[in-house]
């Protein structure tokens, strides 16, 4: 079947919203289809070399960003924590394996959210389910629930914004490997991750004075003051995808411009629904969640569809199973995949399979759960002789408490309620996600 921007409303679709005003919402798309796109082709396709490297173990993949954005919360402030923590991770894990990482942020784009119900129930009070911004709005009223087609601009506008102080940081001088102390976050500064974090700044200040004497300074070394951070959301709500659609004058291809990378959720990678169709028509390199349910024979139909010319770097399976489920299900379809020489990027999601309920109420998510499922899937790579490319994390920058446990700050189920600000699903705190990469660079090799 041949494939176009708009072929996919012709499949049956998951997790959409049903918009009462179809003429309002064929405005917005209209609207947004005339606006500039938010990244450029020839970006996404830089991205997919590097995730291509990654593949084959000669780089680290590093995912990482907000459960859902959201449009009251937006300021430069959380970006700016966001981005310093990605290059903390980043320089603790580069230095451990002396591999190149490719940083792509959950962010400028991850407004939409899968729900396990179409409703939520409050006091008896039966609404539809809150589904990200882009959709509606979480207070639990008839009203905010309603999902609202002009939510798009809005999202595509803090997109643009967003994107637009990201592309500062990295270009602006905060990147300097000069600067690598002052990535150090307030907040973290004084517990011992920060004293660890501090001692590893001190070597590359030395490295740094020491090639400064060779010469090798940033005036002449661009790349010792710049870097880039790439972004990605999930594709979920398609009617905003196909509107930031573009067809590239280089090389005659689709891409959606609405982000670098796209991924595809455990609850939507149905082979004969909307999500897949889409997907498999655009340019840009991809990836699609594989949690348990996945089987062998799905996962390969899977990857001939979204990847039919078997391309390094267009496809990154992004595996969430739950720290004691990842042994069980894991090994064989990464067999499989092996023995049939497909060329895939394997990353590691450890959030999404550990979900629990505290006993206070709040939905949580505990540290030794999360780090004994990256622990496992890097291990399973080495049995198999394969390459675990990266990890994806749901965190902030922010310090929230939101996940339990860890010996960085020590989030216990009554600490839950202190700081528990997602719109979502709970998420790793700076400390945590930092101490996570000191741990991970004594996992990877």
């Amino acid at each position: 079947m041949s494939w176009t921007p708009s072929s996919w409303r012709e499949f049956p679709i998951k997790q959409q919203p049903t918009y009462t005003d179809q003429e309002a919402l064929k405005a917005v798309e209209k609207e947004l289809s005339s606006y500039p796109p938010l990244i450029f082709a020839g970006e996404a396709r830089k991205l997919k070399e590097k995730l291509a490297a990654a593949g084959r173990g000669e780089a680290f993949l590093l995912q990482g960003g907000d459960c859902a954005e959201s449009f009251s919360d937006f300021n430069a402030k959380s970006i700016k924590n966001l981005f310093k923590l990605m290059l903390q991770m980043n320089m603790v894990l580069m230095y451990s394996t002396g591999k190149p990482v490719v940083k792509v942020g959950r962010i400028a784009g991850q407004f939409a959210k899968p729900r396990s119900s179409d409703f939520e129930e409050l006091n008896g009070v039966m609404l539809p389910s809150y589904r990200g911004d882009i959709i509606n709005s979480i207070e639990f009223t008839e009203e905010a629930r309603e999902p609202k087609p002009e939510n798009m601009i809005k999202a595509y506008n803090q997109s643009a914004a967003t994107l637009n102080l990201l592309r500062a940081f990295s270009r602006g001088g905060l990147a300097d490997l000069s600067k690598v102390h002052q990535w150090n976050l307030d907040f973290i500064k004084d517990n011992p991750l920060g004293q660890k974090y501090d001692e590893l700044s001190d070597k590359i200040d030395s490295a740094m004075k020491f090639m400064s004497a060779c010469g090798l300074t940033s005036d002449v070394m661009p790349q010792l003051q710049q870097t880039t951070l790439y972004t990605s959301h999930e594709a979920l709500l398609l009617n905003y995808e196909e509107a930031l659609t573009r067809l590239d004058s280089e090389t005659g291809e689709y891409y959606d411009c609405s982000a670098h990378m796209l991924w595809i959720g455990d609850r939507t990678r149905d082979l004969n629904e909307a999500h897949i169709e889409y997907f498999r028509g655009i340019a840009n390199p991809i990836g699609c969640k594989v949690g348990p349910s996945m089987g062998e024979d799905e996962l390969i139909e899977l990857i001939d569809a979204l990847n039919p010319k078997n391309e390094e770097g267009r496809l990154n399976l992004i595996v969430r199973m739950g720290a004691d489920k990842i042994r069980e299900y894991f090994p064989k379809l990464l067999k499989r995949v092996r023995d049939e020489g497909r060329n895939v990027v394997w990353s590691c999601d450890p959030m999404h399979g550990n979900v629990e309920k505290s006993s206070t109420g709040f939905k949580t998510r505990d540290f030794a759960n999360i780090l004994s499922e990256v622990e496992q899937f890097f291990a399973i790579h080495k049995e198999m002789g394969t390459v675990g490319a990266g990890i994806h994390l749901e965190m902030t920058g922010n310090d929230v408490t939101e996940c339990t446990g860890s010996t960085s700050c020590a989030i216990t189920e009554e600490g839950l309620a202190s700081r528990y600000h997602t719109q979502c699903d709970p998420r790793l705190n700076a400390s945590q996600a930092l101490e996570l990469a000191f741990m991970l660079s004594d996992t990877i090799e």
